[in-house]
C-alpha cells in the first residue's frame, strides 16, 4: 500500500523568495524588512513510494549451514601383560653410624674350612638315614575326628529292597558308583537292578539323586572302575555275564558284554594243586609289585597264590571253547569259613590281607602257610577288608554287625582303633573302598541301600616317621 507523505512548511529566514512562497508571492503589507503574517496553504500530495523494501525482496535469499559429516569411532585398550612387583627395604641404619662391610670375608673363609669336614660328615649321615621316608607336608587342617560326609543312595533300589554289594571310586577321585544286588539267601537271577554313580564335586549334590543311572536286567555282584578312563566302569552279575558300560552317555551306557554261553560262569573256577577238585572263588586281589601275581579268597576258606604265567592245565568236568589253565601255586591256611575278600598291601610285595564269615582278619606273608597275625574283630561276618592307600599299617574291615572298624598296626595289633556306626539297626556292610586320589574320604555300602561318605581323621592319613621300617619288621616275622 502506498504511503502518502504529509504536507510540510518550509521556512527559509533571510530570503526573499522564501517570503514570497510564504505569502503566495503578494508583497508584505508591513512594508519592507518586516515580515507579514503566515498562512497555511494546501499544496498537491506527493506520494514517494519506498523501494527500499521492494529491493530487499528482490535480493533477498534463504540460506542453510550443514557442517560435514562427524566420523566417530570408539577404541578400547586392552593389557596383555601384567606383572607384580614388591619392594622391601634394607633395616634402617642408626644414624651416625658408618655403614662398614657386611661380612669379613677373610673370616669367613677361615670359618667355613674350620667347619667343612663336619658339615660334610653330618650331610653325608643325613643322606643315608630314612628318618622321613614317606613323610609329606600337608598344608590342610588337620582332621581329628571321622565324619560323615554323604549319605548316598537310590530310592527306586532301596524300594526293591535291593543291598549295596559293591562300590568303587573313578580314577580321578570325584565319582563314586556302587552296584545293587542281594547278597543273602535267595534266587535274583532275573531281579532287575541298578548301577548308580555320583559325582561328589558337582554344585548341588543331590544324595538321593544319582549323577548317572543304569539299569541291569540282573543283580549286580561286583563293580570296578577302570584304572585311567574316569567314566568307564565294568561289574559282574549274578547271571555270570561281565557289562561294561560308560556313565557319560546315558542313553546308551553299555559297551560291551560276555553274554551268555558255555563258557560263562557264575564264579570263575580254578583247579589248584592240592588235590584235583574244582573250587569256587569268592575275591581277588592283584599284587601292586607283580602284575601277573594275585590271591584268589574261596569258598573252602583258604587263599590261594595264583600267577597269569601258570602253563598247566585245569582239570574240568566241563568242556570249554579256551583252554583254562590251573593258576593256583600256594595254599595258604584256611579260614572258619569262605573267605569273602583279599587285599594286597600297596607298600609290600609279599603282605596280604583276607577277611571272611569267621570274623576274623587275617594278615599273610607270600612266604609261609601260616598267618603272621589273625584278629578277631566281629563276632559275625567280615565281608570287606581294604588296606590303606597312604597309611602302610592301616586298614579297614566292614563287618556283618554294621560297624566299619579302622586298624593301626602301629598302635594297637590286637583291637581296631576305631569302630564307626554305619548302620543303627546292625544290618551288614557288604563292600568299602578307599579313594587313591583323595585319601582323606572312605566309602562303605550296606544292607540298607545306603553308601556313606566318611571323611577319616588325620591320624589315618599321615604316615608315621617309622611306619615302614615297622611293616618291614612285621614282613619278616615267622609265623608260629
Amino acid at each position: 500500500m502506498a504511503t502518502r507523505a504529509q504536507p510540510r512548511r518550509l521556512c527559509l529566514a533571510g530570503s526573499g523568495r522564501a517570503e514570497a512562497l510564504a505569502t503566495g508571492g503578494a508583497a508584505s503589507a508591513e512594508g519592507p524588512g518586516r515580515p507579514g503574517p503566515l498562512r497555511d496553504e494546501t499544496l498537491g500530495v506527493a506520494s514517494v513510494p519506498s523501494q527500499w523494501r521492494g529491493v530487499q525482496g528482490v535480493r533477498g535469499e534463504t540460506k542453510s549451514c550443514q557442517t560435514v559429516s562427524i566420523a566417530t569411532a570408539e577404541a578400547s585398550a586392552q593389557t596383555r601383560k601384567h606383572a607384580d612387583a614388591q619392594v622391601q627395604t634394607e633395616p634402617p641404619v642408626p644414624v651416625g653410624m658408618p655403614p662398614g662391610s657386611r661380612h669379613d670375608s677373610p673370616g669367613l673363609a677361615a670359618f667355613l674350612r674350620r667347619v667343612e669336614a663336619m658339615v660334610i660328615r653330618e650331610l653325608n649321615k643325613n643322606w643315608q638315614s630314612h628318618a622321613f621316608d614317606g613323610f609329606e607336608v600337608n598344608w590342610t587342617e588337620p582332621q581329628q575326628t571321622v565324619t560323615c560326609l554323604h549319605t548316598l543312595g537310590y530310592p527306586p533300589a532301596q524300594g526293591q529292597g535291593l543291598h549295596v554289594t559293591s562300590v568303587s571310586w573313578n580314577s580321578t577321585g570325584s565319582v563314586v558308583a556302587c552296584a545293587y544286588g542281594r547278597l543273602d539267601d535267595g534266587d535274583w537271577s532275573t531281579l532287575k537292578s541298578f548301577v548308580c554313580a555320583w559325582n561328589l564335586d558337582r554344585r548341588g549334590l543331590n544324595p538321593r539323586q544319582p549323577s548317572a543311572v543304569v539299569e541291569v536286567p540282573s543283580a549286580v555282584m561286583c563293580l570296578a572302575f577302570h584304572p585311567t578312563q574316569p567314566s568307564h566302569i565294568a561289574g559282574g552279575l549274578y547271571s555270570g555275564e561281565v557289562l561294561v558300560w560308560d556313565v557319560s552317555r546315558p542313553e546308551d551306557p553299555l559297551l560291551w558284554r560276555t553274554g551268555l554261553t558255555d563258557d560263562t560262569h557264575t564264579d570263575p573256577v580254578y583247579q589248584p594243586h592240592r588235590g584235583e577238585t574244582e573250587v569256587g572263588t569268592t575275591a581277588v586281589a592283584f599284587s601292586s609289585f607283580d602284575p601277573s601275581l594275585f590271591v584268589l579268597g574261596t569258598e573252602g576258606g583258604f587263599p590261594l597264590k595264583c600267577s597269569l604265567a601258570a602253563e598247566e592245565a585245569a582239570l574240568t568236568r566241563m568242556p570249554s571253547s579256551v583252554s583254562l589253565r590251573a593258576p593256583a601255586q600256594f595254599t595258604f591256611s584256611p579260614h572258619g569259613g569262605p573267605v569273602y575278600s583279599v587285599s594286597c598291601s600297596p607298600f609290600h610285595r609279599n603282605l596280604f590281607l583276607s577277611a571272611g564269615t569267621d570274623g576274623h582278619v587275617h594278615l599273610y606273608s607270600m612266604l609261609q602257610a601260616q598267618p603272621l597275625t589273625s584278629l578277631q574283630l566281629s563276632h559275625k561276618y567280615l565281608f570287606a577288608v581294604r588296606w590303606s592307600p597312604v597309611r602302610p599299617l592301616v586298614f579297614a574291615a566292614a563287618s556283618g554287625e554294621g560297624d566299619v572298624q579302622l586298624f593301626d598296626l602301629q598302635k594297637s595289633s590286637q583291637k581296631p582303633t576305631i569302630s564307626i556306626k554305619q548302620t543303627q539297626d546292625e544290618s551288614p556292610v557288604y563292600c568299602l573302598e578307599f579313594n587313591c586320589q583323595q585319601t582323606q574320604l572312605l566309602a562303605a555300602g550296606d544292607a540298607k541301600g545306603t553308601v556313606k561318605v566318611w571323611q577319616l581323621s588325620t591320624e589315618f592319613t599321615e604316615q608315621g616317621p617309622s611306619e615302614t621300617e615297622d611293616l618291614e619288621q612285621l614282613a619278616a616275622e615267622v609265623a608260629t
